[in-house]
């Protein structure tokens, strides 16, 4: 590979193999989709979406699970089923997509953002704790690409200043930490089901728990006020977050086959970790915390290091790799300041709010704007799934970029 010319210049890219296809199907849930369609029963807690959130709650570890319409109401349902109420605060990473900041401003309730773990990318317990006020109710770790958030961390400061914990599962279907369950940890759980997740019906989300009242409660939200019976209502104000039978077969279906998928995943990422080790390059994986015994992957979280590329923007080096046949994507923007989310336009809650709120306009976390802007990369989980064969083939690549950094350069110089 040294002396292979680069893609970028013409050469030929190192991967030949293929990416793995996303999402993945098969015939049995063509099977029971026909079935569903030929029965007539489309939603309204179908047989399989009872079957569904039985088997997915056993997945997980929970008590219950309760499958919605999508990955933001979840989060939304979750935290006014565990009591978080108008006027309170919810503290939340600076890194994250931004469903997690609209659901808490959706409910009436105030966003703080604190800044995130320099190596997990997840929320910092330290910087979360400093944002504690008298208003705080609740905290979100969010489990975000490959890494969990220390839920020993955020367990522990819950249980000090008496918050209740939602966790953001949306990246990390099927993670344990000390062998329980994602989801299953804090007070409630909220999963995304959207057409990038390693568990994906095209759009849903779910909530796991393992109390009574809030199981009964996120239904009630969910369902028009019904509670699970279907025949009592639940005498608070709900809405109409219900997913379909349709959805329900295809999640099914892959949960069957999540269990092999999350195996594969970890082998590979472990042979990625090796191998970007030994090249001694500028991309790392991040580290494994010891805690967790399963991780899933919605991606693989990576470093990047310019010093170790000649000073090589992180922009040009994905640029030579992407050429390579190795596609490596970026962070998520700051979720305060995210292109996507003006947080200060008229359909906004924000310049509404009578209370005083954080200044998100001028807000700086010094470490989710370095990570964004400089370091952060994610591989998506759907190349974890390939062959060994092509693992290798994309550290070849990697390798064929490091060992000509001085001509990457050199190329990128030239166009500017």
């Amino acid at each position: 590979m040294k002396n292979s010319q680069l893609a970028i210049a013409g050469g030929s890219p190192a991967v030949t193999i293929p990416a793995p296809c996303w999402p993945v199907a098969g015939e049995l849930e063509v099977a029971w989709m026909e079935g569903v369609i030929r029965s007539g029963q489309w939603s309204w807690l179908g047989p399989h979406e009872r079957a569904f959130c039985s088997e997915f709650a056993s997945f997980i570890g929970s008590r219950y699970a309760l499958l919605l319409c999508n990955g933001t109401v979840t989060l939304q349902c979750a935290l006014q089923a565990v009591g978080v109420k108008p006027g309170e605060e919810v503290i939340v990473p600076g890194l994250t997509w931004v469903a997690t900041l609209q659901a808490v401003l959706d409910i009436g309730v105030s966003a703080v953002v604190v800044d995130i773990d320099p190596e997990t990318y997840c929320l910092d317990v330290k910087a979360a704790e400093k944002a504690i006020t008298a208003k705080t109710r609740a905290i979100i770790p969010v489990h975000l690409y490959g890494c969990m958030c220390d839920m020993d961390k955020v367990i522990a400061l819950a249980k000090k200043y008496h918050l209740k914990i939602v966790e953001d599962v949306a990246h990390q279907h099927g993670s344990r930490w000390r062998n329980v369950g994602a989801g299953a940890i804090g007070d409630a759980g909220s999963f995304s089901f959207q057409q990038s997740k390693v568990l994906t019906c095209g759009e849903a989300g779910a909530i796991t728990c393992n109390e009574e009242e809030v199981y009964q409660t996120a239904f009630c939200l969910k369902h028009v006020g019904w509670k699970p019976d279907l025949a009592t209502p639940g005498n608070i104000y709900g809405h109409n977050y219900r997913a379909t039978e349709m959805q329900a077969v295809l999640l099914r279906a892959g949960l069957r086959r999540l269990p092999e998928h999350l195996r594969i995943r970890e082998e590979n990422a472990q042979r990625l970790a090796e191998g970007m080790k030994k090249l001694s390059g500028p991309v790392r994986v991040a580290r494994r915390q010891e805690e967790v015994t399963r991780q899933s992957y919605y991606a693989l979280t990576l470093h990047y290091d310019s010093q170790k590329a000649l000073g090589l923007s992180r922009q040009h080096y994905v640029a030579a790799l992407a050429a390579e046949g190795f596609p490596l994507g970026s962070t998520y923007a700051p979720v305060y300041r995210h292109p996507l989310l003006n947080l200060y336009h008229q359909t906004s809650p924000v310049p509404f709010r009578k209370e005083k709120m954080q200044d998100y306009a001028s807000l700086k976390l010094p470490v989710t704007e370095r990570v964004v802007e400089e370091e952060g990369l994610v591989l998506m989980h759907q190349h974890l799934l390939g062959s060994e064969e092509y693992i290798t083939q994309l550290l070849q690549a990697m390798e064929k970029v490091n060992d000509q950094l001085g001509k990457v350069k050199k190329y990128f110089s030239k166009l500017q």
